[in-house]
């Protein structure tokens, strides 16, 4: 009997590592999938600034064409663990030089590494898995123009269960969708334009809402504040609430956007020092789109936990 007991439990312990090894394999884009897009550095270069990607790759304290020398070690201490920013120099060793543009596709929206593991979602894929392919493809083209970094950036400093890769294939399961950006029809081009540029490339619910206790963004409360990541203060309410910015006008925000300059003459500080140096780069246009979706999101009162 005890043989028998032993055996079936042997079996049902293969059989659960085998739908958990089946469910938590990680989802790629195909071949296919890619867009035939002859990509352009230039627009690569714009799509660089709105994405923020010299934000966290770069040195910390950074200036001018030193935000360019993408070397990684900013290191973001999480309840998780410490995540350190990799690498993405075009160095065909240490950074992604040598990557093909389905491998930067699949890093960029699917969170899924060359060698075919899960990313820790710190790098927001969930937001650009929004993004158009056509705006990767152009980015990938654009971040091969930068200077090469012969150093790798050190290890995530990540203790189990967290650092079982594998399990993420539950967490983005559980928390990522498949779907893509699409335009609102009962709003204008404009206000569109700017949702594309809030959700997707610049990412920022990824620090505007608040997560569960796994990690996981809570979009019921999308935009009404959170803790800081990395456990320094917290991150402002910026919906159109009494809680938030319901008193700034989208002229408001768009100049904040460009200067750092709120409506009663303070400086965004923290990380929006960094946002505001990508967000100066875009067009007033573009600025002028994401404050004007930003005052159509739902209303939320600030987070209980801020």
């Amino acid at each position: 009997m005890l043989r028998r007991l032993i055996f079936t439990g042997l079996i049902l312990g293969i059989i659960g590592l085998a739908v958990f090894w089946f469910i938590t394999a990680p989802q790629q884009l195909a071949a296919d999938e890619l867009p035939n897009h002859t990509a352009n550095a230039e627009a690569g270069a714009y799509v660089f600034s709105a994405a923020g990607c010299a934000s966290c790759h770069a040195a910390p304290g950074a200036k001018g064409d030193d935000k360019l020398i993408l070397a990684g070690g900013q290191r973001f201490e999480t309840e998780f663990g410490t995540f350190i920013a990799p690498n993405i120099s075009s160095d065909k060793s240490s950074g992604i030089g040598a990557w093909t543009p389905l491998e930067f596709a699949n890093a960029v929206t699917r969170g899924v590494s060359p060698n075919g593991s899960h990313y820790y979602p710190a790098f927001p894929y969930g937001s650009y898995r929004l993004a158009k392919l056509t705006d990767i493809l152009d980015l990938k083209t654009y971040m091969d123009t930068l200077p090469a970094v012969a150093e790798p950036a050190p290890a995530n400093e990540v203790a189990f269960p967290f650092n079982v890769r594998r399990g993420l294939g539950l967490w983005k399961l559980l928390f990522l969708n498949s779907e893509t950006f699409a335009d609102d029809p009962g709003v204008s081009a404009h206000v569109n334009r700017g949702a594309y540029l809030v959700n997707a490339l610049g990412h920022c619910a990824e620090c505007h809402t608040p997560r569960n206790f796994l990690g996981g963004l809570n979009h019921d409360q999308a935009f009404a504040g959170a803790p800081n990541p990395d456990g320094k203060g917290f991150i402002p309410n910026i919906t159109p609430h009494s809680d938030g910015i319901a008193s700034w006008t989208a002229e408001d925000i768009a100049y904040a956007l460009e200067s750092g300059f709120t409506p009663a003459f303070d400086s965004l500080g923290g990380s929006m020092t960094a946002v505001v140096d990508n967000t100066s780069k875009l067009t007033p246009e573009d600025r002028e789109a994401m404050a004007a979706y930003l005052k159509t999101v739902a209303e939320h009162p600030r987070t209980s936990t801020n």
